[in-house]
């Protein structure tokens, strides 16, 4: 079979997106007048950003030694929230291209697709990129790469995505060292005839169409136009409107066949319906239910095993997402369904503020995919959203506390568990005390340390909720911007830790209220009313902002009232007229302050969660 499918996996701006452009202009798959760099990265805000968010398939076409062959390309993101999109990029392929910057040599995630890959039984083609810099340096990126992957120094190719160099050798290593699909001629098939199993492994809406799966087709092939489809996994069932591939826009053929990768159009217009991982079959010549007659030759749903999916991902980082405007929750929850299908390491389930009203508390894989969701729901939908500050899942009685309000007040909190990661940073050696100081500071506990020329690698356990605030942000800055950072779960450890509530003229304001390691617990409650008090306006009343533990009280700002001089027209008489002047004064502003309420603005939310 002339048919190869692979991947490029690589850390964070080692020049996945800039190869790729390279193999589409030697495949000419796109014409010269349409091609400009990062071709695939088709988002706004991954061209805006400079990173690829989403993985993008795409087919060329090569002709080696009179022969056509068909190369399902892959590309992935680099950045570790992103992970999720690689692992699923790599289920629906037989190779990886393993790409390194020659400048910056083996870095966090250069490890973690590596290892990936190898645990899926991928082919592996060892690639250094970007020779054509003058501060290359091959000669050790090579020996890391041999070191650490044990590759033989023969078999590293070395590319320069940007010029060209070394793409064409490098598209005849893929044809020649990654296998073509394997496909198994007798499995699953019924009186001859082959039983389609279709692997969903992304998707996305189109109001014509309905939701489109992108699939590789592991056995069989998609039948005629209108002919039914069920998902194995949701029973939901559709009609193929359309199938195709891309090159990179969706271009419909007659079909696709085994070991091919390409789109159905499913016509499904409910988006919940269609989940990643899913397996697609053909309704043609299969019916409900079980025969009970055994001779019947039927073949039933049942009969049909799905494909080896993949494994449930689990949120990191919760934050709540609230319409700035009420009147748009039921757009904001359509909006979230059809995300949802382009990002489905994105979870979501209603949740009710007293502060900000209906809203919905996300779940993401990390506080850049977070952001990055944020402003795709605004680009994309054209959703305004306010955010809650990050927060992590801690467990009670091993049971889920999601949202800080459901947690107990108090500092007598007992079974209290709080999700520890392993943590791998990546960093040149010159600042190895310097990112130490920082993990220790955020209670991390060091395992082990490991060379590789220049680069340390740092192996450390350090609590989620550490990582959450500001960590990426300091390690960047304490590293001058050379440290790369991988983690991944490791367990729920006991937690020390209280919920410290923020409140406004005596009212609890639910949407700040955060969980905090107790002996920070009053320095994150002074920084927060010291905030508060410069965003809050100024009321015609004394306004209290306090942070407090259950019913203690931690810290303390007084925003002062506007002062009316109410004596201003007074123009004689003796001191009494001024004293019964102001003491009315003084008996409306307490009233006032008893049926007076503080209506904070949303700027001064956005303002105070940014911090």
């Amino acid at each position: 079979m002339n048919i190869r499918n692979f991947s490029i996996i690589a850390h964070i701006d080692h020049g996945k997106s800039t190869l790729a452009d390279r193999l589409l202009e030697i495949c000419h798959t796109v014409p010269p007048d349409k091609m400009k760099p990062q071709l695939l990265d088709s988002l706004a805000l991954e061209r805006e950003r400079g990173i690829t968010i989403k993985l993008a398939p795409v087919r060329l076409k090569y002709n080696l030694d009179g022969v056509e062959y068909v190369l399902n390309l892959i590309d992935t993101p680099g950045h570790v929230d992103f992970s999720y999109e690689v692992s699923r990029a790599l289920a629906a392929v037989e190779g990886a291209i393993l790409l390194v910057d020659a400048t910056q040599g083996i870095q966090a995630q250069t490890l973690a697709h590596g290892l990936a890959a190898l645990e899926q039984n991928l082919t592996l083609i060892p690639v250094i990129n970007k020779i054509d810099l003058p501060n290359a340096d091959i000669e050790s990126t090579k020996k890391q790469l041999i070191e650490t992957f044990g590759f033989a120094a023969e078999e590293i190719l070395l590319v320069s995505g940007k010029t060209g160099q070394g793409v064409q050798k490098l598209l005849e290593i893929i044809i020649e060292k990654v296998p073509p699909p394997k496909i198994d001629l007798l499995s699953q098939s019924f009186s001859g005839l082959q039983v389609l199993r279709a692997l969903v492994f992304d998707s996305f809406f189109d109001s014509f169409k309905g939701v489109v799966a992108q699939v590789r087709i592991v056995e069989g092939q998609t039948p005629k136009t209108q002919a039914p489809i069920i998902f194995l996994g949701t029973k939901a069932s559709g009609h193929i409107l359309e199938t195709g591939f891309f090159a990179p826009q969706l271009i419909p053929n007659n079909g696709l066949k085994a070991g091919e990768i390409g789109y159905i159009a499913t016509g499904i217009k409910e988006p919940d319906l269609v989940r990643v991982g899913d397996t697609i079959t053909s309704l043609s010549n299969i019916e409900y239910g079980t025969s009970e007659d055994k001779n019947d030759n039927r073949l039933t749903i049942n009969d049909i095993q799905p494909l080896p999916g993949y494994k449930q991902v689990k949120p990191m980082v919760f934050v709540g997402l609230f319409p700035i405007d009420a009147d748009e929750y039921f757009e904001l929850k359509e909006a979230l369904a059809k995300f949802r299908l382009t990002d489905p390491a994105f979870s979501y389930t209603p949740e009710q503020s007293r502060a900000l009203g209906a809203g919905f508390r996300c779940g993401f894989l990390g506080l850049l995919h977070a952001e990055v969701v944020q402003e795709r729901l605004l680009k994309e939908f054209n959703v305004d959203l306010l955010a809650t500050a990050p927060s992590v899942e801690y467990l009670l009685d091993r049971k889920p506390i999601i949202s800080p309000s459901d947690l107990p007040q108090g500092t007598n909190i007992k079974n209290l568990e709080e999700p520890w990661v392993n943590l791998r940073i990546f960093v040149p050696q010159t600042y190895i005390g310097s990112v130490m100081e920082l993990v220790q500071d955020k209670r991390g506990k060091f395992l082990n340390m490991q060379h590789f020329g220049i680069q340390v690698e740092l192996l450390y356990e350090m609590p989620l909720s550490e990582m959450v605030t500001n960590f990426y942000d300091k390690l960047k800055s304490v590293s001058s911007g050379f440290a790369s950072l991988d983690w991944e779960f490791l367990d729920f450890r006991e937690a020390d830790a209280v919920r410290v509530d923020i409140l406004v003229s005596g009212e609890k304001v639910d949407a700040l209220s955060t969980i905090v390691f107790r002996p920070k617990a009053e320095s994150f409650g002074r920084r927060m009313v010291e905030k508060l008090k410069e965003v809050l306006p100024r009321q015609n009343f004394t306004i209290a902002i306090q942070a407090a533990i259950g019913g203690t009280i931690i810290a303390r700002e007084t925003v002062s009232p506007f002062r009316k001089d109410v004596t201003a027209k007074l123009y004689g008489g003796d001191r009494t007229r001024k004293d019964k002047l102001l003491e009315k004064q003084k008996k409306g502003k307490k009233k006032m302050k008893t049926i007076g309420r503080v209506q904070i603005p949303q700027e001064a939310f956005l303002s105070v969660l940014k911090s």
